[in-house]
Order: C-alpha cells, then sequence, then structure tokens
C-alpha cells in the first residue's frame, strides 16, 4: 500500500465534462420533483426551471471563478480550504462525507422508478438498494477514465429518451399553453417556491468537474467552459421538458406526481418502458455516478490534512483510495438501512454546501485581489465591480435556497439538521485542540495547495 496520493494521467476532455456536469444536474430531481414545481407554480414551470438553472449556477459560483484561475488536485475541498479558517476548514472536510446520503436517495430512486415497470421490485428494495451502491463502489475501483466512460455512454442514452420525450410531448401539449390560464397559479411567492423546490433538480452542473479537475486537459479552460456549456443545455432541455409536463394532461392531474404519468400518456407501452429506464432510471444513475466520482480526490485530501485517522490516507499501488471510500460507502448505506425518506435526504445533503457556500463565494472578492495575474489570464476576466457584484448574488442564491430548505422541515428534522452541524463542529474543533490537525499545517497547507495549482500546466 502506498500512504501519499497519486493522481491518474490527465485523460477528460471538454466532452467527458460535459456528461458529467450534464449527467449529475439531470438526475432524481427532474424526475420525481417536477410535480411538485407545476403544483406550485402551474405552467409558469417553464419559466421557473429556467431561472432555477441560473440560480444554482450562482450558488455554486465560486466552483467557476476559481477552477478558471487554478487547478486543485483537492477540487472543491481544495477551493475551500484556501478560503476557510481552521474552524471552518474542518467543517467542510466532513460535509464532504454527507454526500453519500445522496448516494442512497439515487439508490432508492431509481429503485422506485424501476418498480413502474417490475412492482415486485419494491419488496426487495433495501437489497437491491445496497446491490446498487455496492456495484458502483467497485466501479470506482477502475479509476476516473473507466467510470467516466460508462458515464457517457449512459449519458447519450439518456439525452436520447429525453429527446423522444420532447419530440412525443410537444405534438401532445394542449392548445393555448402560454396564452391560457394556470400561470402562476400561486402568485409570486409560489413561483419563488417552485424555483427553490426545482433548484435541487438544477444543482450537480458544478461539483462533478470541479472534482476531476486534477485529470482534465487544460483545466483551467475546459471545466468552466463546460460548466457554462451544461447550464445553457439544462435550462433549455428543462423547459422543453416542462412544457410537455405542464401541458399534455391538466395541471390538477400532473401536480405533485413524477413524470412516469405524462410519459404513459404520450408514449407507446413499449417506448413507455425504454423510456422509464433509459431515461429516468439512467438520470438517476448519472447522477449517482457523478456523486461518487466527484468525491474521490477532496475526501482523500481530506484524510491528507488530518481530519481523519492516519489509516484513511492508505490507498492501492494505482492510487485508489480504499479507506475513505470504505467509510463513504459505509455511510452511504445508512439512509438505505435507516429508510429516511427522499424530501429529508435532500435537504441533509444541501443545507450544508449552501452554507460554506455563502462564504465561499464571498471569498473570491479577496482571493481576485490577491492574485491578479490569475485573474487576469482567467477565460471569465472582467472588470472587477461587475465581478464582485456576481459574487455577492452568488452568495445571496445560496442563503436563499438555505433559507428555503430548512424551512420546509418539519421541527423535529431542523433539530436532526442542526444536530449534524453540531456534530461536525465538535469533530472540528476536537480534531484542531488534539493536534491531529495543526493549525500552522493548514496555513501551510493553503500556500501548498496555492503553490501546486501555480505550478500545475494544462
Amino acid at each position: 500500500m502506498k500512504n501519499e496520493s497519486k493522481i491518474e494521467a490527465k485523460n477528460l476532455n471538454l466532452f467527458d465534462i460535459i456528461c458529467l456536469g450534464f449527467g449529475g444536474a439531470i438526475g432524481s430531481g427532474i424526475f420525481v420533483l417536477m410535480g411538485s414545481g407545476i403544483n406550485f407554480t402551474g405552467k409558469s414551470i417553464v419559466l421557473a426551471v429556467g431561472i432555477g438553472c441560473l440560480f444554482m449556477l450562482l450558488a455554486y459560483f465560486y466552483n467557476v471563478l476559481l477552477s478558471s484561475m487554478f487547478t486543485f488536485k483537492g477540487g472543491d475541498y481544495s477551493q475551500k480550504a484556501i478560503t476557510f479558517n481552521p474552524f471552518f476548514s474542518g467543517i467542510s472536510a466532513y460535509v464532504n462525507f454527507t454526500n453519500g446520503f445522496s448516494i442512497a436517495m439515487y439508490s432508492i430512486a431509481i429503485i422506485n422508478y424501476t418498480s413502474i415497470i417490475f412492482p415486485s421490485l419494491l419488496d426487495y428494495s433495501k437489497i437491491i438498494s445496497v446491490l446498487i451502491i455496492t456495484l458502483l463502489f467497485a466501479a470506482t475501483m477502475k479509476g476516473s477514465k473507466f467510470i467516466s466512460t460508462i458515464n457517457s455512454i449512459m449519458t447519450v442514452i439518456l439525452i436520447i429518451s429525453i429527446f423522444i420525450f420532447i419530440v412525443f410531448g410537444i405534438s401532445k401539449v394542449q392548445s393555448r399553453y402560454f396564452s391560457g390560464g394556470n400561470f402562476f397559479r400561486n402568485g409570486f411567492s409560489g413561483f419563488i417556491s417552485a424555483i427553490a423546490i426545482m433548484g435541487w433538480a438544477c444543482q450537480g452542473t458544478t461539483m462533478g468537474p470541479v472534482a476531476v479537475s486534477a485529470v482534465t486537459k487544460k483545466a483551467k479552460r475546459n471545466i468552466p467552459l463546460g460548466i457554462l456549456l451544461v447550464t445553457v443545455l439544462l435550462a433549455v432541455v428543462y423547459f422543453a421538458m416542462s412544457y410537455v409536463a405542464a401541458g399534455v394532461l391538466p395541471i390538477e392531474e400532473v401536480s405533485n406526481k413524477n413524470l412516469s404519468l405524462v410519459a404513459k400518456e404520450i408514449f407507446p407501452y413499449w417506448i413507455f418502458v425504454i423510456f422509464i429506464i433509459g431515461g429516468a432510471v439512467f438520470a438517476i444513475a448519472t447522477s449517482m455516478i457523478t456523486a461518487v466520482t466527484m468525491v474521490r480526490y477532496p475526501i482523500l485530501k481530506v484524510a491528507e490534512d488530518g481530519w481523519l485517522p492516519k489509516i484513511c490516507k492508505k490507498t492501492t499501488a494505482s492510487g485508489y483510495p480504499w479507506v475513505v471510500y470504505l467509510i463513504f460507502y459505509i455511510v452511504s448505506l445508512i439512509p438505505v438501512l435507516l429508510g429516511f425518506s427522499l424530501d429529508v435526504i435532500v435537504s441533509l445533503v444541501m443545507i450544508p454546501y449552501m452554507i460554506t457556500n455563502i462564504y465561499c463565494n464571498l471569498a473570491c472578492i479577496r482571493i481576485i485581489n490577491k492574485y491578479p495575474k490569475q485573474w487576469e489570464n482567467s477565460i471569465l476576466h472582467m472588470p472587477k465591480i461587475l465581478m464582485d457584484i456576481i459574487c455577492i448574488l452568488a452568495a445571496l442564491s445560496a442563503l436563499i435556497v438555505c433559507y428555503n430548505l430548512f424551512m420546509l422541515l418539519d421541527k423535529y428534522q431542523m433539530l436532526l439538521m442542526v444536530g449534524i452541524l453540531f456534530l461536525m463542529s465538535i469533530f472540528s474543533i476536537i480534531s484542531i485542540k488534539t493536534g491531529s490537525v495543526s493549525i500552522e499545517n493548514l496555513e501551510r497547507n493553503k500556500e501548498l495547495i496555492i503553490q501546486d495549482a501555480l505550478n500545475e500546466e494544462d
């Protein structure tokens, strides 16, 4: 075994990044939450999804900006490490492991959709969920290129399925969609709620690509460019999908229902089956793959920085971080075994990230000032005052998402969320106080991360 990080060759290109970002964004959210968005705002869901894509791009804007200036081996974790003080560095480190909850959510969602075709699967949902998670983690042992190739193939099939859904559905949309009623059916507040709900479906465009920047060709160009292209593509696709979802059947029938109801209406049965597997199931599966892929280097950096026991730094000869992935795998199984609901999992995953995003987006203002040469060479370079405004709006976007997600929880769930944040805080303090993590080393690590990034050649 080796006790140090080993980075793979730079073998991911712009197409891989687009597939990773697009596959990560189109997942359980659009196939499960579309009905909820329609319930809040009716036919104006077509506007809500477009704004939602922009909203979530802003909420994670620091990912885009910093990726255009530096190539970080630790992905999102390294980006946060250079902005946080020691305490929040620990919080950020442990937040990476809450992504395991999303893995559980995706496995549950896959079974829910597959059971539409094979109802008997519901009787074995926990066993099948565990099997899906296990197979996925086994696939990660082949490396980022292997799993990215699988993801790219599934994404192509997914895009074809969505295209068929749009083509078949548009011809069956009821006339006078935009001039009829049921627009902004619950007023402005309902529209804002729809944006917040669909925000979950619109995220995922940044974190996957950023996590593999260390193994991406021309990363400072391809990562931000890929993210921006994915966001535009996602907004267009979501507009068309929501147009069909809210326009084929009466609003009352599709409110709070997933896309399978509309799909059954517009497709012959055999195509409906293909859509459920190639569309819904593959969409969720690509999000699941992205969620596993994007944590490889960040969670290894968490161990290397001392937030976890020393054994967690061990890797195989090929550089596979088997110990931290084993921990991540166990965390992924917990929601399945305990029967957590999907909406609770969503909040448990997103709220901690939004809290850290607020800080990171604002910190970008300082980083631009500190590294003018990198900012000058960034493909996002623009007048400084304009970028400052964007960073402030990005922090505000993350705050709004965080607030809305927290307010959707009941009192017990709010206490659970607060408890998780409290435990992360305690672990962070203990790691620093016991000397497992050295403040001096953290500060030195910031300099090393930056120096490593500055020395990195695309």
